[in-house]
């Protein structure tokens, strides 16, 4: 009767318990249902992550390498804390077809605020753009060379008052396969006549010109102005017009030639060049107070054009890539309003480019004209160095380094050495005495002084009598 009574008890004690084992098992699974719906479809359960690296699809079948980047390639949002990076922003969009929307294919991504395009317009005649100064919070607190930029920073066509339309030649010569040798392009200002005579004595000498040990070249010269600090002065515009009938060399545009105004003069002269001196080989873009070595320059080029030549587009850089001077890397806005390179936050926020000193540099002409078309699409920036090395930059063209082109003088007392001055191809500063000075000095070496090869990096030096 026992035993009856406890066999009982366990079919009662198992008919409870299977529905409630059921529901359990029941409730774990869809609870595993859901948590699996929530996980991303392309990432599958259990697999190991991949490493944040890039490969363009079917170039390679590794399954170690991701097929697409962790994080866009661009920025798509605008930044309103610095005014010129807010408006090149725009016109880097507006230029990239990844960013320009096209018939919604985009999504939302294509639907942009579009508020700050207007900054980019160029306003009729180039008059003075009032509206960009509710842009900038601290804008009447900012030096006037500043503000006076800000306000003009849209206009780059400016007439051109005196015109050299023939110092590369007439139209045969230009279409000879050689073309001219080298160009020399000195901005200069209204009253510095004796700088411009110094040149035109020394290094600064049109005509075929011989180098230090090769056949030289063909060189012309001219120097860009605009107008000077007192505005509409007929007289000196008078007198510069006789200067040029007298050397022809003198090209001027109607603006003001202030500092943060020597932007206007490289895109204006690369429009120039790009019209009259388009086969010119070699481009020099320099200050009139810095001294040259020509004929040293002129060996240099052929030797660059050789190089050129014999490596093809195999080895080296092509011509077309051709940037030397004194390249500054790394370097930062001045935020200090003392010196005239100051340049406020709320204008330009992050570093600079690569760039080379704008005292001296040498370019060739094919790089010249694409100078000239990047240029379009690179908002106006104070400092014309600083906006040529963002148009290399968007080229992709990496500035050479040569440590003979000496745009900030020598340092410490090297310039005092007997020979200093015969191992560079440029120095600045100098004034036009000291041009001439340098001119017969240099042109006439010792015979110590002619045994010397051109400078190279101290740093470099110990490196290699370390190794």
């Amino acid at each position: 009767m026992a035993s009856c009574l406890c066999r009982y008890r366990r079919r009662i004690l198992l008919c409870l318990c299977t529905p409630c084992i059921l529901l359990a098992c029941l409730f774990i699974y869809v609870a595993l249902a859901v948590c699996l719906s929530m996980t991303p479809s392309n990432t599958p359960v259990g697999a190991p992550p991949l490493p944040p690296y890039f490969i363009a699809s079917g170039a390679t079948n590794s399954g170690l390498l991701a097929p697409y980047p962790i994080n866009s390639f661009w920025k798509y949002e605008l930044s309103n804390e610095a005014h010129w990076n807010m408006i090149q922003h725009v016109i880097d969009r507006q230029h990239n077809p990844i960013l320009r929307p096209r018939n919604g294919i985009l999504g939302n991504y294509s639907r942009v605020d579009n508020s700050s395009a207007d900054l980019t317009q160029q306003k009729p005649g180039c008059f003075p753009n009032y509206d960009v100064i509710w842009s900038l919070s601290d804008y009447f607190s900012l030096p006037s060379q500043i503000q006076r930029f800000v306000i003009s920073m849209h206009c780059r066509d400016y007439p051109v008052i005196i015109d050299q339309p023939r110092v590369c030649g007439n139209a045969s010569q230009q279409h000879q396969a050689e073309g001219l040798m080298l160009l020399l392009a000195i901005k200069s200002q209204a009253p510095n006549f004796e700088n411009r005579q110094a040149i035109r004595k020394t290094w600064g000498r049109s005509g075929l010109v011989k180098g230090q040990v090769g056949k030289g070249g063909q060189v012309r010269r001219v120097f860009l102005l605009a107008k000077n600090q007192s505005g509409h002065d007929l007289d000196t515009v008078k007198k510069l017009k006789e200067e040029s009938k007298k050397f022809g060399d003198i090209i001027m545009w109607d603006f003001l030639d202030a500092f943060f105004n020597l932007t206007l003069k490289d895109i204006l002269f690369w429009d120039w060049f790009s019209k009259n001196c388009h086969n010119t080989r070699f481009v020099f873009k320099g200050d009139d107070d810095v001294f040259l070595r020509t004929p040293v320059l002129l060996d240099y080029l052929q030797k660059v054009e050789a190089e050129a030549r014999l490596n093809g587009s195999r080895r080296g850089k092509p011509l077309e890539e051709f940037y030397v001077g004194e390249v500054i890397t790394s370097a930062a806005p001045l935020r200090s309003k003392t010196t005239k390179y100051y340049i406020p936050d709320s204008f330009y926020k992050g570093m600079y480019p690569s760039y080379a000193g704008g005292g001296g540099v040498v370019y060739s002409g094919a790089l010249v004209l694409r100078l000239l078309e990047v240029s379009k699409r690179v908002h106006l920036f104070p400092i014309d160095d600083v906006y040529l090395g963002m148009c290399l930059q968007r080229l992709g063209v990496i500035p050479t380094h040569h440590p003979a082109f000496l745009t900030f003088d020598f340092p410490n007392d090297e310039g005092k050495k007997p020979c200093a001055h015969h191992t560079i191809v440029l120095v600045h500063k100098r004034s036009p005495k000291e041009m001439r000075k340098l001119w017969v000095k240099t042109q006439n070496p010792s015979y110590k002084c002619r045994k010397v090869t051109l400078r190279k990096d101290p740093e470099k030096e110990i490196e290699k009598k370390e190794t």
